[in-house]
């Protein structure tokens, strides 16, 4: 239950849900003669698209995220590898069968290098099906078709075909590999997903290395105008709100035990 309803909560938070909200609250009040709420929600609301849209404030949101684990020297030997889901297009490979990659796909495609340059690895998929759409086909199916169609070999691939959010890949990923945290394992995922991902392999006692991928912010933005790219903006700027009160939620409820995890 707690998957579907962190989904549900985040589609009505989001700044884009929440300004046409108080968009429509401003123009429902305007029948009414309440013309200062009126115009005090059509204020904010109008802000919130302007500074998502046409700032860098998402990406002076993010950089921190991203800044927070800095990937380190590879080793020289990796007993395995986890790479978390979210880099595919479900929708698409539910109905297409293949293995297209969404605006996370870096997660996957480092993933699939790092085991080809370390066959020794065993690679853990933890991909389950999407939390809104459970009729869909896990990801973690589609992941295996493009690991395979690289030319790794299926005997080294563990699927996690079950888990809905961070806290079960954690957990199920522990489960499924039995690790006594003596081995070296990668965790790849997102910059801004590392530190909120640590923070729960660690509550699930599986040591891991972080190693960032799909970096967002150069970390140089700093907060200005950014104009040429306000659909980009925005989704910059909503990723970033979800990360930190996925954060905030995680610690107010115990699964972590830092609001912002680091090395």
């Amino acid at each position: 239950m707690f998957p579907v309803l962190t989904r549900i909560f985040w589609l009505l938070v989001q700044p884009v849900s929440i300004a046409i909200l108080l968009l429509i609250l401003s123009w429902l009040l305007s029948f009414r003669a309440k013309r200062g709420w009126s115009r005090t929600f059509l204020a904010v609301g109008t802000l919130i698209l302007l500074l998502t849209g046409f700032t860098t404030f998402g990406y002076a949101l993010i950089a921190p995220l991203e800044d927070r684990f800095t990937r380190p020297v590879e080793p020289a030997r990796i007993d395995g590898i986890v790479v978390l889901g979210g880099g595919m297009d479900g929708e698409v490979n539910d109905v297409r069968g293949g293995w297209e990659l969404n605006r996370s796909g870096d997660r996957m495609v480092e993933a699939v290098r790092l085991a080809l340059r370390h066959p020794e690895a065993k690679i853990v998929i933890a991909a389950g099906p999407a939390a809104l759409a459970m009729d869909q086909e896990p990801e973690a199916y589609a992941a295996r078709r493009m690991f395979e169609g690289f030319g790794v070999a299926p005997e080294r691939l563990i699927l996690d075909d079950k888990s809905r959010n961070t806290e079960e890949n954690a957990q199920f990923a522990k489960a499924l590999t039995g690790t006594m945290g003596t081995e070296t394992w990668l965790l790849v995922t997102s910059a801004f997903h590392m530190p909120r991902s640590v923070g729960l392999f660690r509550k699930a006692d599986f040591a891991v290395v972080p190693w960032a991928v799909d970096y967002l912010a150069s970390g140089n933005e700093g907060f200005r105008l950014k104009l040429d790219q306000s659909p980009e903006n925005i989704a910059v700027a909503s990723i970033a709100l979800r990360e930190w009160v996925g954060l905030l939620g995680y610690r107010l409820t115990g699964k972590i035990d830092e609001l912002l995890p680091g090395p």
